[in-house]
């Protein structure tokens, strides 16, 4: 077994491990505390998610870095070196309404370069997972959509525009909806990037910095399964970029465009 295959079923095992905890906490009566702004919420079975990840890589990988949402963990992720990304319940407002689109996300990134990923999402039954073979959705092969249409994409803003931000997120989402056949908007990241991985979705959008434990695993997935993602000015996406598009390839520039109509808004 190489070292990148080792990473990946080390990446699985954490994220169902991690997302066992935070099923016992869904649609039951839990504590909902929030945290920068009223709409970024966080429960203890994020914390105990989190922990409970954490302790399956280390007890395999003891020095690596990791990267995580809560807690005490690293926020940035560093150029070089073996790191692990992690968000314990990505979609924690679906988690805590009692919606089931929500996923434990596991990412494996060597100097920079991600080399395996799971997005693990009980509610639902499913799991997405990527390495250097491809990406695949519950042990199936996945690849993007291959509609050339952009009348008949289905494109969804993603990540979140807080309250002073409701211009670009409004100018956003006309941008989707004057150019393509529909929009959705479900509330996590990692799942709506493998949407547009399996084919469900054409694109994805957004032109604010996002977090690494919100996209690194779902923005592999795109990638292996043949799709593009790069940030709002076009050039290859990377942790530090602003902006995240991403798309099935076909027609990149006119999804990049939609994204791009926040831009007047945006306080530079």
């Amino acid at each position: 077994m190489t070292n990148a295959e080792n990473r990946l079923e080390s990446a699985v095992r954490a994220a169902r491990a991690g997302s066992e905890i935070a099923a016992e906490g869904f649609r039951e009566e839990i504590t909902v505390e929030t945290k920068s702004n009223k709409t970024d919420v966080v429960t203890e079975f994020d914390r105990r998610s989190q922990r409970r990840v954490i302790e399956e890589i280390r007890d395999e990988f003891p020095d690596d870095v990791i990267v995580g949402e809560e807690e005490d963990a690293l926020r940035e992720v560093p150029e070089e070196g073996d790191v692990w990304i992690i968000d314990p319940i990505d979609g924690t407002n679906n988690f805590v309404r009692g919606i089931p689109l929500w996923a434990t996300s596991v990412a494996a990134v060597r100097d920079g370069e991600t080399v395996a990923a799971a997005n693990v999402c009980p509610a639902l039954g499913d799991t997405y997972t990527a390495d250097a073979n491809g990406a695949s959705l519950n042990g199936e092969e996945m690849t993007v959509s291959h509609r050339t249409d952009p009348e008949t994409f289905t494109v969804c803003p993603t990540l979140w525009w807080d309250f002073d931000r409701r211009e670009e997120y409004a100018a956003t989402v006309e941008g989707i909806v004057k150019r393509f056949g529909d929009m959705r908007r479900f509330g996590c990241a990692q799942i709506v990037l493998g949407m547009v991985a399996d084919g469900a979705l054409e694109g994805v959008v957004s032109n604010i910095v996002p977090n690494p434990w919100d996209t690194v695993a779902g923005v592999f997935m795109i990638r292996q399964a043949d799709g593009t993602v790069t940030d709002i000015h076009g050039e290859p996406w990377t942790t530090r970029s602003r902006g995240l598009v991403a798309s099935n390839g076909e027609a990149h520039d006119e999804v990049l465009a939609a994204a791009r109509d926040a831009e007047p808004y945006f306080d530079k």
